[in-house]
């Protein structure tokens, strides 16, 4: 099945719904989801009149917008493959991906299409698309609204590519995660019976993938007013008019975009009423974020849902579920909460070995290597909505093995499953401190740290043969013990406590620490 043909039946269904409100211009905009498809479908008229054919991959360099997500239905509705990267990353990182897959059109912004002037990847792509303001060399992206709507969906098999993204691996070579057209499906029918969205909710949403799943269950999406790609810097103010104007009775969004808002209501001591459930995932969810938007929205279900690019979801939990004994084994350093594994996936324990391949297990062998409850080790997944592999198969090396020719997916994080079946998440397997002293995992630290009101982030690193604690504070007027906090953490035998004006974090979260990065700054503080 063609993962359009979903959208279009949800058309059918409420064509006047609202499907995106987003901001143009900075006006507010609502796109309905029959003016939505009108548009995908008169943009597949211009994109096959240009010659385009199903299979061909189209690179598409676009801010979260109605345009982006008309761009998407009209490329899954043709059969053509969306293809997605960081602009960020750099030059190198582009050139790389294009060779790796390399795209018959571009579709971008007048700002994205001024990387053409750095790239000689990018100048060599046959067809280009300007959305917005005409672009010398570019196809106006207006001309598709004088043309008459394509009605035709290209039928596909579960097979058939419709996604592609880029990851990097370990070795700096970029990771090609191509999802199908039967992924996609049997993504959102996991992701509906995570996160329950109804037809005619409302959710303000900050991540891209979970706009196409509102937009398969007739759900409307307010899209942020403000650059998604920062969230930990975004400015709170315009979007909490947005939830006062619209009055989402959802959010889904990162860590660093809820804390955004959450400090920006307490200091002003405002609520958010319209706000039944929140949803976050992408990076670690703290107690002390759950507790804070309890004040703010004391009505709302706080879900946090564990995942990855390359399985979302792997497990979710409501903080109604969360129990005061499981937040004191949080701050005894027993790890953070992500609650049961989706019904739709195989979750396993494995004894830490990453960094070393795993290429194949016999179901006897596998099972001799699981580790029994309450053991930390490796996480891995498996099932229909987790990655088999690989473009080309570069990468699979680092993070997948097969268990009798089943697939299975590494995901690189440490953790436990509890005599519940909930799996505790302890960091990531790479940031793990292993010397005279044992194994510490990197929440058993940080999750404790982090409680304090004082720090807003902290990071455990072992730099020139010593477990060194880094803290970064709330802001300059906060002050801590650092003597009484080493004494608190005697057990987890830290060596030193620094600290550090800004840790750096990861570029597309904004939330997990970037580990490589700090132990770089600890050099250069020296």
């Amino acid at each position: 099945m063609n993962i359009a043909t979903i959208l279009h039946d949800r058309t059918a269904t409420h064509p006047q719904l609202p499907a995106i409100i987003d901001t143009d211009w900075h006006h507010s905009r609502t796109i309905a989801f029959a003016d939505l498809e009108l548009a995908a479908s008169r943009v597949c008229t211009l994109l096959r009149r240009c010659g385009l054919q199903h299979g061909d991959a189209v690179l598409v360099f676009y801010p979260m917008s109605a345009e982006l997500y008309t761009a998407l239905l009209a490329l899954f509705r043709l059969g053509l493959v969306a293809m997605f990267l960081d602009p960020g990353v750099g030059r190198r990182h582009i050139n790389q991906c294009c060779k790796l897959y390399p795209p018959k059109a571009l579709i971008a912004s007048p700002k994205a299409h001024l990387l053409r002037l750095v790239s000689p990847a990018l100048r060599r792509i046959p067809l280009k698309f300007a959305i917005a303001f005409p672009v010398p060399g570019a196809i106006s992206w207006h001309r598709a609204w004088h043309l008459p709507p394509d009605p035709e969906i290209f039928p596909c098999n579960h097979d058939t590519p419709a996604l592609l993204t880029f990851t990097s691996g370990s070795t700096g070579q970029p990771k090609a995660a191509l999802r199908t057209h039967g992924f996609l499906v049997d993504q959102y029918r996991v992701l509906a019976q995570c996160l329950q969205p109804k037809p005619g909710e409302v959710e303000l949403v900050t991540l891209p993938i979970f706009v196409l799943a509102n937009l398969a269950a007739g759900m409307t999406s307010v899209i942020p007013k403000g650059d998604l790609r920062f969230p930990g810097a975004i400015a709170p103010s315009p979007i909490i008019a947005q939830i006062q104007t619209h009055k989402p009775s959802r959010i889904l969004a990162s860590p660093a975009f809820l804390e955004r808002l959450a400090e920006y209501c307490l200091e002003r001591r405002l609520t958010l009423p319209s706000i039944e459930k929140i949803f976050s995932g992408g990076a670690p969810v703290m107690p002390l974020a759950i507790a804070k938007w309890q004040q703010i929205a004391p009505q709302a279900e706080f879900t946090v849902v564990y995942g990855s690019t390359e399985a979302e979801p792997i497990a979710h939990i409501s903080h109604r579920h969360i129990k005061h004994e499981d937040v004191v084994a949080t701050l005894n350093g027993r790890g953070l909460l992500v609650g049961k594994p989706v019904s739709a996936i195989q979750l396993r324990i494995l004894r830490q070995q990453w960094g070393k391949t795993i290429n194949s297990y016999s179901y006897t062998e596998f099972a001799t290597a699981c580790l029994p409850p309450e053991t930390a080790g490796e996480i891995v997944v498996s099932g229909n909505h987790v990655l088999p592999s690989y473009l080309y198969g570069h990468g699979n090396e680092e993070t997948k093995f097969s268990v009798e020719g089943t697939p299975w997916h590494r995901t690189g994080d440490a953790g436990y499953l509890d005599l519940q079946g909930r799996l505790w998440l302890l960091g990531r397997c790479q940031a793990s401190i292993e010397d005279e002293y044992g194994i510490l995992y990197p929440f058993a630290v940080e999750a404790v740290v982090q409680h304090h009101p004082g720090i807003r982030r902290a990071a455990i690193v072992s730099y020139r043969g010593k477990r060194i604690l880094v803290v970064e504070l709330n802001n300059s007027q906060s002050k801590i013990n650092l003597t009484s906090l080493q004494q608190s953490l005697v057990n987890t035998h830290i060596q030193d406590i620094k600290v550090c004006p800004k840790i750096p974090v990861d570029k597309r979260h904004n939330s997990k620490i970037d580990y490589p990065a700090l132990l770089k700054l600890l050099q250069v503080s020296r």
